[in-house]
Order: structure tokens, then sequence, then C-alpha cells
């Protein structure tokens, strides 16, 4: 498997975050389909809350067409969150973004509606320091 060019780094944040890595990748069969989503991670919330434990599909956005990646994000992330779905899979699905496309990128409006209408849920991540500077939900 191709690892995306900052899987490292998205891991490392999380970690400093104090997210435990249970899966690298993550992998999943659905209908025949078989998936593999980047991280698989959780970690302790609180006593009586128990566990959070989430999916990452991490992305550089490195072409030279940032809508032709986006168009790829968004059909692999929809395919992931469903097989997760079919397999009642209790993790949350999240798209791991660099800080600087987000800011450059997902401030445009056709981005602003199409990640709010399906329901896609960000870590905006920085590379270089390997930092979540923001999770979106």
């Amino acid at each position: 498997m191709a690892r995306d060019l900052f899987h490292y780094a998205v891991r490392a944040a999380l970690e400093k975050e104090k997210w435990t890595i249970t899966d690298d990748p993550l992998k999943v069969g659905a209908g025949g389909a078989k998936f593999e989503i980047d991280l698989g991670a959780e970690r302790i919330v609180a006593a009586d809350r128990g566990e959070e434990r989430i999916a990452i599909e991490i992305k550089t956005f490195a072409s030279d067409s940032p809508i032709t990646d986006y168009h790829a994000a968004l059909g692999q992330f929809l395919n992931y969150r469903l097989a997760l779905e079919l397999n009642n899979i209790d993790r949350s699905l999240y798209l791991a973004i660099p800080t600087l496309i987000y800011e450059a990128f997902f401030q445009k409006e056709f981005l602003k509606i199409s990640v709010e209408r399906y329901q896609i849920k960000l870590i905006v991540y920085e590379p270089v320091s390997e930092v979540i500077e923001r999770w979106i939900n």
C-alpha cells in the first residue's frame, strides 16, 4: 500500500494528542469490496464516557489540480464511511488535510457547501511541525 506523503506526520500529530493508533491501515471489507483507510485510532475521553474511536483518511492535495484531488478524496471518503456503516464499525471518519490546503482551497464557497452537504469531518494538520491545528465536525 502506498502511503500518503504526510502519513507519518499525521500519525505523529495524533499521538501527540494522546491518540493510540490501533490500525495502520484500518482494513474494512463491504459487499465484496476491500478498503484500506489510512489510520484507525482511539483514546479514552473520560472515565464515564469511555473511548472515542476514529478512522482517518490522509490527503495532501499535491497535484496541479486541487479540485481533481478533492473529487478523488470525496469518493474515497463516502465509500469508506459506507463500508464502516455496513460493518457496524463505530468510528467517526475524518478527512485529514494540510493547513495550507484548508486555508487556500477549502475556504471557497463550493468546497464549504460540499463539506457541509456531505457531512465531511476534517482534521487540519501542519505537516512540518506534526500538529493538528483544528478538528472540524
